[in-house]
């Protein structure tokens, strides 16, 4: 038997089987995609080690999987594209009848009939490969579930919701205290389950400070209003975000113990400034990609880094490797409206986190010529979220004076 193991290097506190691709009996050939793990950060897709037939699952929907677990056993065999092997091997393990011989699925989106039968789906649902995979498994049809993606498509996510609310057990909800109030639960997917633990881990074991800036953005809005339109013709989008990538990256050289590591007996101070970009996912939580070495990168290759990663995000492609490493994080929260928030919690184990409020016109007080004046300026708020143990405040704000410094100095060209 050859053992189907969980990754050595996983990222995220725990890993559970989402679902397996292949039923016992299924003959798989080597890399085809097998079992389904997810952890609070992405779901990843375990391969079949060799070609054969899949003879056991061991860890089920919903199990736990540690780094090196076994999941299930391929048994390999010179030829099992016979009827009668792939029926022996389903009999042998209580599936019941002898199986239709094995066809090879279409490679469009499909859904099951009452009576059974494939039928093809809308084209226009533009389904994922994961996506059709979940439906067809779980015999249901795309058109009564709710899409959260882009152009409201349906993600894996949506799926794995539709189920959870569909299985979940009716129970008699205990009466409120006032019998006028209405209510109704949702089940906690595991994604919420798993940022609640990381959230709660975070502000325990870290002593949380905040300071605040405030930061007019008309250097950065003037410098993309310039160059916005050329960069994209060359497939680059600059957003706000890339700016403040960039800056972050540079004032880590004014307080470079911001870009650390807590140990109990050492603090880490990391050479590489590998930046997390929170990405909300709509209703299912949020995402933080690590985009690698900002020190090295242009803005120009900061914001086409970022897009590509956004993207992926969001389409729910990223791989483990997209969301580890981070030594440093930004919540961008003012793109959903949000003027300031306190504290956001630090992505542990690093030392610091910065926020951006909502920007939006302020009036402000400017020195011109040594008279005061009243000028209209796009403002917004700007923190810094530190764990005290590792920096004190003399740190936090002269980081913050060199970001904000940055931001409103930015050359236009």
């Amino acid at each position: 038997m050859i053992e189907v193991v969980a990754p050595i290097e996983q990222e995220g506190t725990k890993a559970v089987v989402r679902a397996w691709l292949k039923s016992v009996g299924d003959r798989v050939e080597e890399n085809d995609p097998l079992v389904e793990l997810e952890t609070d950060k992405v779901a990843v897709e375990v391969p079949a080690p060799a070609a054969g037939v899949l003879r056991e699952i061991v860890l089920h929907s919903n199990d736990e999987a540690a780094p090196g677990a076994v999941l299930g056993r391929i048994a390999p065999v010179v030829d099992v594209a016979e009827p009668e092997a792939q029926d022996a091997a389903r009999l042998e393990h209580g599936r019941g009848a002898p199986a239709q011989a094995h066809h090879e699925r279409p490679s469009t989106s499909l859904q099951m009939s009452e009576a059974g039968e494939r039928k093809s789906l809308d084209p226009e649902l533009r389904l994922s490969p994961a996506v059709k995979r979940a439906l067809l498994q779980r015999n249901l049809d795309p058109q009564q579930i709710e899409g959260t993606g882009r152009g409201g498509r349906i993600t894996r996510a949506d799926v794995d919701r539709h189920v959870e609310v569909a299985s979940a057990p009716a129970a008699s909800a205990p009466q409120p205290s006032d019998a006028s109030i209405a209510s109704h639960s949702i089940p906690h997917d595991r994604m919420r389950l798993r940022i609640a633990e990381n959230m709660l881990n975070s502000v325990t074991q870290a002593p949380h400070v905040t300071a605040m800036f405030e930061c007019d953005f008309s250097a950065i809005i003037a410098h993309r209003a310039r160059h916005k339109d050329a960069w994209t013709r060359q497939g680059v989008k600059l957003t706000y975000t890339a700016y403040l990538v960039a800056a972050a990256a540079e004032a880590m050289k004014v307080a470079p113990a911001i870009n650390s590591r807590w140990h109990a007996d050492r603090l880490e101070i990391f050479d590489d400034i590998n930046v997390g970009v929170g990405t909300a996912l709509g209703t299912k939580g949020l995402i933080v990609p690590v985009l690698r070495q900002v020190q090295r990168l242009s803005l120009q290759g900061v914001a086409a880094g970022l897009d590509e990663l956004v993207e992926r995000a969001r389409a729910e492609k990223l791989t483990s490797q997209d969301v580890k490493g981070g030594t440093f994080t930004i919540s961008n929260h003012g793109v959903s409206g949000s003027l300031f928030a306190s504290p956001i919690i630090i992505n542990q184990p690093q030392s610091a986190i910065l926020g951006v409020g909502k920007l939006e016109k302020r009036v402000v007080v400017r020195e011109v010529g040594g008279v005061d004046t009243i000028q209209i300026r796009p403002m917004a708020y700007v923190s810094l979220t530190i764990d005290h143990r590792v920096v004190d405040g003399h740190q936090t704000n002269g980081w913050l004076t060199r970001f904000v410094e940055l931001i409103e100095n930015w050359p236009l060209d």
